[in-house]
């Protein structure tokens, strides 16, 4: 029977936050735990149910390694997490056949800005050239060069916000067993187009950059490419090789490859500048609420969790309270030592804290409130859409004039509505309420608000990219650099398992 090793490890980082992120911050599962991803939309979730349904298939679980999005890895955090990687991996790697790996792409540590490209090279080495090895990105990874000369195929995310993380983990799987069995050859198209993208021409659904994934779905499906997507990075990750760029891969068909890959990466140049965050002035987006019935959405992108920033930004709610703004508020903060003196004081007590700040105080002035201590709780969850763990720590819910304010002692990812159901508030039952995520799926929040603004705030996961401070990335590239003339050109990788 084939014995096909499985791994993950994902972490998605700003290299603008401040605060760096240790081997902590990573929940860690061994051997048959993995198992518990079945039946949950994640990519070893996916890959699990098309392993499944072939009897003559063993799989190897060996580890999982998942952290939420934040700052860079220290080199310590990044030193223990790596190693307990391969030696997992090394454990399991007996009479294995093949290798599917799990992963982000936009990983960075302190001292090894390639973390994926680094764990591959160490594992191609481990095994040699003749074994398969297929992974599963994040289209805001950062696929480098040294990762594509280590693998044998790879899928990636379709859509954005994310909900296919079941279906690219099933991809990859089909793709690694058409490896092992058919005979497939696969060689990769790899054009590198220097843009950075953000904005709402981004949602898959509607926008111009949904248009070109289709494009990739369906060459995909009718046969031309065993794989193909466009990852357009994740622009808070400043390292070597972050651009936009286009993927093609095909059996044996070099020429047909660099043709689609191309045809996309210009189609693609031409529309960079629909691909730019569109954001209104905060004074602006309150003034406006101010004569409107609501509700209303106020989008802080600049300090998504999700994306790498630290949570503890009070741009909006310190706005809003300056400007006296009438209506009822609902939102959400990082804030240890504000949850801590809630969790001391009890629900009911009245207390004097600050908030904002906690983290990045070169951003945010902390601010000072007298609130009500209203609900506490463990601060656990589940998101909506993986339904995969979420763990804040020691969560309290704070009232003041006309602010709910929900208080989380660690970063988390923001993009759903989990952690205000799980600590007793309802968005619908507020006139603005504050999400901090560039998007979220459309039935969360956009089906059923008058608007949602996505306000100008400072942070470090700025839709303004010229703004961040890149320091790293290649040069030139659109939009940190305007003149800029673009000629796409295939690198060409021929990437078949050989004995």
């Amino acid at each position: 029977m084939p014995r096909i090793l499985v791994l993950d490890c994902k972490q998605e980082i700003s290299s603008f936050n401040p605060v760096p992120s240790e081997y902590e911050n990573f929940h860690i599962s061994k051997g048959d735990t993995l198992f518990s991803h079945r039946g949950l939309n994640t990519e070893l979730g996916g890959a699990f149910d098309v392993f499944d349904q072939r009897s003559n298939v063993v799989i190897v679980p060996t580890i999982a390694a998942r952290a939420g999005s934040a700052g860079l890895l220290s080199a310590n955090g990044w030193r223990r997490l790596s190693s307990e990687i391969l030696d997992a991996v090394r454990d399991g790697i007996d009479g294995i056949d093949a290798i599917y790996a799990s992963l982000h792409g936009a990983m960075g540590a302190d001292g090894e800005l390639d973390p994926e490209g680094y764990l591959l090279a160490a594992i191609r080495e481990m095994v040699g050239p003749g074994i398969p090895i297929v992974i599963s990105l994040d289209l805001h990874g950062i696929l480098t060069d040294r990762m594509v000369r280590n693998v044998n195929g790879l899928t990636i995310y379709h859509t954005y916000p994310h909900v296919d993380f079941a279906d690219t983990g099933a991809r990859a799987a089909r793709l690694l067993l058409r490896l092992m069995e058919d005979g497939v050859r696969p060689v990769l198209a790899r054009v590198i187009v220097p843009a950075l993208v953000r904005g709402d021409e981004l949602i898959t659904a509607t926008g111009c950059y949904g248009d070109l994934i289709r494009e990739c779905q369906r060459i995909e499906r009718d046969g031309t490419a065993l794989a193909a997507g466009i990852m357009i990075g994740n622009p808070f990750t400043d390292v070597p090789e972050l651009c936009t760029q286009v993927i093609v891969e095909t059996d044996g068909d070099a020429a047909v490859a660099e043709a689609e890959a191309v045809r996309l990466a210009n189609e693609f140049w031409a529309q960079r500048f629909r691909m730019q965050g569109k954001l209104i002035p905060l004074d602006r987006a309150i003034a406006q609420a101010r004569t409107m019935k609501g509700p209303l959405v106020f989008t802080d992108a600049a300090d998504a969790t999700s994306s790498g920033a630290t949570g503890d930004s009070n741009a909006i709610i310190a706005a809003l309270s300056d400007a006296n703004y009438p209506g009822s508020v609902l939102a959400q903060i990082v804030d240890p030592q504000a949850a801590a003196a809630a969790h001391r004081a009890g629900v009911g007590a009245t207390i004097s804290v600050t908030l904002g700040g906690a983290m990045d105080p070169r951003r945010y002035q902390p601010m000072a409130v007298t609130a009500r201590v209203r609900l506490l709780s463990d601060g656990n969850s589940r998101l909506e859409t993986m339904k995969t763990e979420l763990e804040a720590g020691p969560t309290a819910v704070l009232t003041f004039d006309n602010f709910t304010v929900v208080v989380f002692s660690t970063s988390i990812s923001l993009f759903d509505r989990a952690m205000y159901y799980s600590n007793g508030c309802n968005p619908v039952d507020f006139g603005l309420i504050v999400v901090k995520s560039p998007h979220t799926e459309f039935h969360m929040y956009d089906a059923w608000v008058e608007k949602n603004f996505n306000v100008d705030a400072r942070g470090a996961t700025s839709a303004d990219i010229p703004s961040l401070g890149h320091t790293v990335c290649m040069r030139p590239i659109y939009p940190l650099d305007r003149d800029i003339e673009f000629k796409p050109e295939a690198v060409i990788y021929s990437i078949a398992p050989g004995r």
